[in-house]
């Protein structure tokens, strides 16, 4: 069975429930720390612990005429800004190997992307970096089969290894969750649930009605039940994409979490696992 760590003052894997939430992609300075700043009160508030996520660059979207984001020269700025103003520690994408030493130095969790949960070399240097290393579940991966992407970080020096659920490809444009990878993968590293790409629908829009800008469509109202069902598989946290205007979302705001709903969601998955205990 794996071991707990810190991430500043969040414990991974410790048993009490922690929280990585914020928006898809870094859209501005100030959403950004507007965001950090709401979600962090609104955590503190239900004393869930906390890690602010947001992408400097989305390396995958599916039309290349999508907003990817500010860069990584902006991006790691603003990310900076907000773990030294807000105080949370902060968790960014990280697509290429050569990026992963200047990334390290801004952030607190480097997250390996689902689509690269085999690349080895991205792995390795992820590994190498000092930093905690989220990996997400590829969509095409088993369960048993994310043992090898935890060895890899691993074998490179990095101890502090977490896992996040996130769908398995279900047929063409849809997603499925198996609750039993929960417990799988919860064997060899803590395991985090995502709630919002788990009911994204990819490639299945059209940015504002254009066909031409193919954009993943998504079914929010599905967020709280199975962010509900994982927590009491016993899943160490949950991540939630989130945002103040979702339909305004630069990125996958078809499947992102209201910020007003934010709350009550907090409060079931809390009474779920007091319940469940």
């Amino acid at each position: 069975m794996h071991d707990s760590f810190q991430v500043g003052d969040v414990k991974i894997g410790g048993g009490q429930l922690f929280l990585i939430a914020g928006p898809c992609v870094i859209e501005s300075e100030a959403h950004a720390l507007n965001m950090a700043e709401a979600i962090a009160a609104i955590a503190g508030a239900k004393k869930i612990p906390y890690i602010f996520k947001a992408s400097y660059d989305k390396a995958n979207r599916t039309s290349i005429h999508s907003f990817r984001g500010p860069g990584l020269e902006e991006g790691l700025r603003i990310l900076r800004k907000v773990r030294e103003a807000v105080k949370v520690p902060v968790l960014t994408d990280v697509h290429q190997a050569a990026d992963v030493p200047r990334v390290a130095e801004a952030v607190d969790v480097l997250q390996i992307p689902a689509f690269l949960c085999r690349q080895t070399d991205l792995l390795v240097v992820a590994g190498k970096s000092g930093c905690a290393v989220n990996i997400k579940k590829g969509q095409f991966v088993s369960p048993w089969d994310m043992r090898h992407a935890v060895e890899k970080v691993r074998e490179a020096g990095g101890e502090r290894v977490f896992l996040t659920e996130r769908g398995a490809s279900f047929g063409y444009n849809n997603l499925v969750v198996d609750m039993r990878s929960l417990a799988i993968m919860r064997k060899f590293a803590p395991v985090v649930f995502d709630a919002t790409h788990s009911v994204q629908l990819p490639s299945a829009g059209a940015a504002n009605g254009d066909e031409s800008v193919a954009v993943s469509g998504g079914q929010p109202e599905f967020i709280p039940l199975l962010a509900r069902a994982a927590v009491a598989a016993g899943v160490d946290g949950i991540f939630v994409e989130v945002h103040d205007n979702p339909a305004q979302a630069k990125s996958d705001g078809a499947n992102a979490l209201d910020l007003k709903l934010l709350p009550e969601v907090l409060d079931q998955l809390l009474a779920v696992q007091h319940a469940v205990r």
